[in-house]
């Protein structure tokens, strides 16, 4: 594969002109300029075409630009732009409807709508509170669930999210995540690890720390994003339902970068059997257009008037675009992301058998991490190598995200074929050979 010259004359111009005016604080990693999309494509302004195996983190579920999630937005824009969430409108009634539909909830299920992930996080933090009267919560090591006050507490994947900013919210304690690849308790006979970080949290958090009946919720994400695409093992959740029905906690499923479709089911959750009492989603449910959600079951969604609202929740250009890609992902994307996935984990497979900086390589449908060690036997993280198989791949026309320490995340569109793929992964192991060549040890 021919590398390219970049970033090129306009780019470098416009990255140049963004230093002077836009905060430092954006985590950018390599100078992309984004001219326009079509599908698994993207070209930037000076006319160099990448394909996309991030999604804008995971977000456009549908692909760039889908014809008929334009159309959606094309025709609300038309009749109206903007409505305040104090009156009504019916595509966030029909949006909330469908929300009811397809929430991991067996109960009916009740929406409150934002316009990002991390404002559904403080929503369902504020929920847990006023339905429960408790003040404490429970998040894990590695978690992220945003950058606002409440949200930014609960997140742990990296102490740079918190350094500058404290105090933070009172009252949340984290436990470790159960990573399989990297377990730092010491497990009982017969339990996955898993159930080992749930009786921990029983038995030292609760015992030593706070009681549970004084703790309002647990948040969780069914699979961790930031942390590192972390599919935790079976027995976790399970395990943990049953903790929370002992005590009175509520369960909090973080699914705004799970959800949607993306592990080829609506949540990540059913996955593993177990149902949440709120769950939060946004990224991939409305293929970019700004929105979060909220949604919980109705007996535990029952504050009063005025307790919670905002501006533009619930904005109609944002339900229509929502629903319109909703109604794609159930058609035929679920599927895609479902049979896509597999093939693409199967092929990565493939591809760490012929590379000894691949520790691992997991997930589920279209969400899915490779970890990069310096071998397969002490997995040492190889973050030098991750990051040179993100620059490599971006300067052969691939654009690649990384997490964790050193975890390259592959969440493309859920629209992406297995010829794209293919192509993909081409890049992505010439990459590959190159990061090794550079940086193995």
């Amino acid at each position: 594969m021919k590398t390219m010259n970049l970033p090129g004359p306009k780019a470098h111009a416009l990255v140049k002109r963004d230093s002077a005016v836009i905060s430092q604080s954006y985590p950018r990693d390599y100078p992309f300029v984004m001219d326009y999309g079509k599908g698994s494509w993207l070209w930037d302004v000076d006319g160099n075409k990448f394909l996309d195996f991030m999604a804008g983190i995971a977000v456009n579920s549908t692909g760039h630009a889908h014809p008929e999630v334009v159309k959606a937005i094309q025709d609300q824009a038309e009749k109206f732009i903007h409505v305040s969430s104090d009156f009504y409108h019916i595509s966030m009634i029909e949006l909330a409807e469908k929300l009811d539909e397809i929430a991991p909830m067996s109960e009916a299920a009740m929406t409150f709508l934002t316009n990002s992930g991390t404002e559904a996080i403080e929503t369902a933090i504020k929920l847990a509170r006023y339905q429960t009267g408790r003040s404490n919560f429970i998040g894990f090591t590695g978690g992220f669930h945003g950058r606002t006050m409440g949200a930014v507490t609960f997140t742990a994947s990296k102490s740079s999210y918190h350094k500058g900013f404290y105090p933070l919210m009172n009252g949340v304690l984290h436990a470790p995540f159960p990573n399989p690849y990297r377990p730092i308790l010491e497990r009982k006979h017969g339990e996955d690890y898993g159930e080992t970080v749930v009786r921990y949290i029983e038995e030292q958090i609760f015992k030593q720390i706070v009681t549970g009946e004084e703790v309002a919720g647990i948040l969780v994400e069914p699979i961790q994003g930031e942390g590192g695409y972390i599919v935790p093992p079976a027995g976790f959740f399970p395990a943990l339902r049953q903790l929370c029905d002992k005590y009175g906690i509520l369960l909090i499923a973080d699914e705004v970068q799970s959800g949607m479709g993306r592990t080829g089911k609506w949540w990540a959750m059913e996955h593993f059997g177990v149902e949440p009492d709120i769950v939060t989603s946004a990224k991939g449910i409305a293929s970019g257009v700004p929105l979060g959600a909220c949604i919980a079951r109705r007996s535990v969604m029952t504050w009063e008037r005025g307790a919670h609202g905002n501006t533009y929740g619930g904005n109609p250009l944002a339900c229509a675009a929502s629903l319109k890609t909703i109604e794609l992902i159930e058609r035929e994307y679920m599927q895609n992301a479902a049979e896509v996935g597999q093939y693409t984990i199967d092929a990565l497979h493939e591809i760490a058998a012929r590379h000894t900086s691949i520790g691992e390589v997991r997930g589920l449908g279209l969400m899915i991490g490779v970890e990069f060690v310096h071998n397969k036997h002490d997995k040492e993280p190889a973050d030098k190598i991750r990051d040179a198989v993100v620059h490599h791949g971006f300067e052969r026309g691939l654009l690649l995200l990384g997490c964790s320490k050193s975890v390259i995340r592959i969440a493309p569109p859920l629209s992406i074929s297995k010829s794209e793929v293919d192509e993909g992964l081409q890049i992505f192991e010439e990459a590959i050979t190159l990061a090794e060549k550079e940086h193995l040890k």
